[in-house]
């Protein structure tokens, strides 16, 4: 299995190398502004190149707002689909709104990779030709054994896009995962408006913290979120008492970390979301490419106190 996997490696990096004709690709996701999705464009960006060099595209197709995700999102497929491309990368954030959409492309012969949000077992149902990302889940119970070692026991996760598949899968996690420690967890739904609104979400958790004395964590599902609940805590006056960690990171989060402020984030590497996607669904459909690793994960990892200053060495170039 090893010498397979280095052969692919060695089969791609030599096919993306050649002057053949490469695919036109839609890739679509979050808001550019969003410092997670930011980071799968640099991605996606970075494998584009040798794509355009050799006559083919890459698309990005962003939702506008968070407010409608999965008919949104089901939307830019059927959009991809008109403009004729070749392949899609897509996330599956909402199952029963976007899997229509997703299996009308793969009827009208374009060829289907599944990122960021879903499973292998997702694209498999669906026809796509892999996953690559995170398993949501399993990211949810890292964090929640994570919190339940270092002894906190009652934690809540704040959930800003509720009914998202990917987020409620991280809130499940990390209740299934604090549980195994002995603690408990439960979810804080905000409206989905309150994504990408600091007062909003830090007044929520605020309250949260002032009506609840007895939680002792929080989780937040992304890092901009972060940022809120950091807020929220300190006007709560919890500072020191209430154990931060959030899925994602940004540069404020990892500097909490590293003073201490925050103890931890989830880490799923969203630049290789962006750049193997789109890398290797251009190499399947130009070269017949395909790896023999399926899904091909990027997380979950844990960043502490135990390893920042090497990750903050990889945001300072840009890939982290």
């Amino acid at each position: 299995m090893r010498l397979t996997r280095i052969l692919s490696a060695t089969a791609l990096a030599a096919a993306l190398a050649t002057g053949a004709s490469a695919a036109d690709i839609a890739v679509i996701g979050g808001k550019t502004d969003d410092p997670f999705w930011s980071k799968i464009k640099k991605g996606l960006d970075d494998a584009a190149m040798p794509i355009v060099r050799d006559g083919g595209s890459v698309n990005y197709l962003q939702l506008q707002t968070y407010d409608n995700l999965g008919p949104d999102a089901a939307q830019l497929v059927r959009t991809a689909i008109s403009q004729g491309v070749d392949g899609i990368v897509v996330p599956n954030w909402v199952p029963e709104a976007e899997d229509d959409a997703i299996r009308a492309a793969i009827d009208a012969g374009i060829t289907v990779i599944l990122m960021n949000a879903g499973n292998i077992e997702k694209a498999r149902e669906l026809g796509a030709i892999n996953y690559v990302g995170n398993d949501e889940y399993q990211a949810g119970l890292a964090a929640g054994r994570y919190f339940g070692d270092q002894g906190v026991m009652n934690v809540i996760c704040v959930n800003t896009v509720p009914g998202a598949a990917n987020l409620e899968a991280r809130c499940k996690g990390v209740a299934d995962g604090i549980a195994e420690k002995g603690g408990a967890a439960e979810q804080l739904p905000l409206p989905a408006t309150s994504f990408g609104d600091p007062t909003a979400v830090a007044e929520a958790i605020k309250s949260t913290l002032l009506g609840n004395e007895a939680i002792e964590g929080l989780i937040t599902i992304s890092a901009g979120d972060a940022d809120s609940a950091a807020i929220g805590i300190e006007q709560a006056g919890k500072t020191g008492e209430v154990m931060l960690g959030s899925f994602d990171f940004n540069e404020a989060g990892l500097k909490r970390i590293q003073a201490g402020q925050q103890g931890f984030a989830v880490d799923q590497q969203p630049y290789l979301q962006g750049f193997l996607a789109t890398s290797l669904l251009n190499a399947y459909i130009d070269f017949g490419n395909s790896l023999p690793v399926a899904p091909v994960a990027t997380g979950p990892g844990i960043v502490d106190a135990s390893n920042i200053d090497a990750t903050l060495a990889g945001v300072a170039k840009g890939a982290r």
